[in-house]
């Protein structure tokens, strides 16, 4: 079946314009949301935790800054844009005692939905609208005219018009000027973190780290490695992105094309599929998120410890002196800031 997809003439702006919205967190995604609604003409506010380091960002760029519990009983639209780890702790502590009916909870990913970590009381909407591009860059497209692709989802219809509020504030963001595609909780949850971790993330790391291991175990340069199976993969994921993999084997060589046909399923054989089967069902019974919220609970011990061993891995340490070459390249290696979230 194919998707429903709305643009423009599908959603109408003045629906969020008639509501006040609260945006709680203000990392990536809090930023472009909050400022391109309002450019859009609604009225939005930020909610921050105690001592955030947001505050002072979220104040000089001309926004009213409240408390989490503030600016959920000050708006009518509450978007809460906080790590999933600890979503729940917020909606307890700050969200939950001040929604009144009417509202309208919303979300950018369908986590805590989905595995009933938040469940919202009666009489208030449930929403989501998730744009599938970084914060950055939904905040560049809105800028220059454009808009960045979401998803938009119902789990509850208190109200009866939640989609037309939805798809509005997904307007409001720039997004129905590429397209939103209709989708559910369950169905953005689960295709999410597999695709992180069968593929984007967790499949593609693995992959570069292996490769990169096979190559100097047998003798090679780790220079010549890192080239071959890490930089060089920008590449290719940048035709892929253009036109699909049909335009990536166009653009490459014959010997490249020939080999991919030949040698990736002797990689990635059926074996991987069973083991992705596997890591899906994980997820759909929610043993991955409990494992991860478990951890997390337990000061992200595990996580940390997974961390500090991929940082660790030889071709870290490669990378590192090769990317100094790049006179174009202009991003530092120290991109933390200490904390666990990024």
């Amino acid at each position: 079946m194919a998707a429903k997809i709305f643009y423009n003439d599908d959603a109408d702006l003045s629906i969020i314009q008639g509501r006040s919205v609260a945006i709680i967190g203000y990392g990536s995604q809090g930023q472009a949301h909050a400022q391109n609604l309002r450019d859009s003409g609604v009225d939005v506010r930020i909610g921050l935790a105690e001592g955030s380091k947001s505050r002072a960002k979220a104040e000089a760029e001309g926004f009213t800054v409240m408390t989490v519990a503030e600016a959920t009983a000050d708006a009518d639209v509450i978007m809460i844009l906080t790590p999933d780890q600890v979503q729940a702790q917020v909606y307890t502590q700050d969200i939950e005692p001040n929604l009144e009916e009417g509202d309208a909870l919303f979300f950018a990913h369908g986590f805590n939905i989905r595995f009933g970590y938040i469940q919202a009381p009666q009489g208030v909407d449930v929403a989501m609208v998730a744009p599938k591009g970084p914060g950055h860059t939904v905040r560049r497209e809105y800028e220059t005219g454009r808009g960045v692709p979401a998803l938009v989802a119902v789990e509850v219809n208190a109200s009866g018009t939640a989609q037309e509020l939805a798809l509005s504030y997904a307007k409001g963001l720039g997004a129905t000027r590429a397209g939103v595609i209709e989708t559910t909780f369950t169905e953005e949850t689960e295709t999410d973190l597999f695709g992180e971790q069968a593929v984007l993330c967790g499949g593609v790391s693995q992959l570069i780290q292996y490769g990169f291991e096979t190559l100097t175990e047998a003798g090679y340069q780790p220079e010549i490695a890192y080239f071959e199976v890490c930089h060089e993969l920008k590449l290719i994921v940048d035709l892929i992105n253009e036109g699909g993999i049909t335009k990536q084997r166009w653009s490459c060589s014959d010997t490249a094309e020939y080999g991919d046909y030949v040698s990736g399923p002797r990689v990635v054989t059926p074996e991987t599929k069973e083991h992705m089967n596997a890591v899906l069902n994980d997820i759909q019974n929610g043993t991955f998120a409990q494992r991860f919220m478990d951890d997390q609970a337990n000061g992200a011990q595990e996580f940390l410890e997974l961390r500090a061993k991929g940082e660790a891995h030889p071709i870290e340490a490669t990378g590192r002196e090769l990317r100094k070459l790049f006179s174009w390249n202009k991003v530092q290696d120290d991109y933390t800031d200490g904390s666990t979230q990024r």
